[in-house]
């Protein structure tokens, strides 16, 4: 089998605008598995929110969480974690004063935003992950701007409206770099699916990269096949044509 890892994004991708594994996606994904390839989910997600699909498909394989700054060994055995520097989070939450824009931030310990945000959390937690959102470009892009000036950092999204800050260096395609060594898989035998900006860099390292029909423009661009959107069962039709065809 040319293809041997399938590494699959949540929302957007796997899930549809429901938020749901559809039943057609399911019984694909788990065809796939039964033929011996790992499936192993990809997500921008904490672990918390990503662990119930995992379990909804009977998987026992790594996964990827917070846009690579946790890899899992199975999935409730965390591999490695690489967490962002607390006077950058800092920074990062004063930025978000300053302008007046939603932001959020993933620690180990929970998920915090504006609405439950305490100046002590900022020493006491481990930070995965921060973001941003806001519909006005200019701020979006000022805030991008200050974010490079600061450097370091790994900057994506997750929807053309936010901004999503790891560790530079800390993306999905390190994390399945990490997944196939754990399971002896070369990228080029992944087939990535994704969506967003935190989809593009391991759409471009794998050996078959595949953008969403309902994936972001630049996505659509540089994946090697794009497929039908979220809600149309786009994971089951790469399966189905180019993963479990006989060659």
């Amino acid at each position: 089998m040319k293809y041997k890892l399938l590494a699959l994004d949540m929302d957007g991708t796997l899930l549809t605008d429901q938020h749901q594994i559809s039943p057609e996606t399911e019984l694909w994904i788990r065809k796939a598995m039964a033929a011996g390839v790992h499936v192993c989910l990809s997500t921008g997600c904490r672990f918390i929110e990503a662990v119930p699909f995992g379990e909804q498909l009977g998987l026992d394989t790594p996964m990827v969480t917070v846009n690579g700054s946790e890899v899992w060994r199975t999935p409730h055995e965390l591999y490695h974690r690489e967490l962002l520097d607390k006077a950058i989070v800092s920074q990062m939450y004063q930025m978000s004063r300053d302008k007046n824009v939603w932001f959020w931030a993933d620690a180990v310990e929970g998920n915090y935003n504006e609405q439950n945000w305490e100046p002590e959390l900022l020493d006491r937690n481990q930070w995965l992950k921060f973001g941003y959102h806001t519909e006005d470009h200019d701020i979006r892009h000022s805030l991008m701007l200050e974010l490079q000036n600061i450097g370091g950092l790994e900057i994506t999204n997750s929807s053309p409206y936010n901004l999503e800050i790891n560790p530079a260096g800390i993306n999905k395609a390190s994390g399945i770099r990490t997944v196939c060594e754990l399971l002896d898989v070369k990228m080029s035998e992944v087939v990535a699916i994704g969506d967003s900006l935190n989809d593009l860099a391991v759409i471009q390292a794998a050996g078959l990269g595949v953008a969403m029909g309902n994936a972001q423009i630049a996505v659509q661009e540089n994946a090697d096949v794009v497929t039908a959107s979220n809600n149309d069962d786009g994971i089951a039709l790469i399966i189905r044509d180019y993963i479990l065809t006989e060659e």
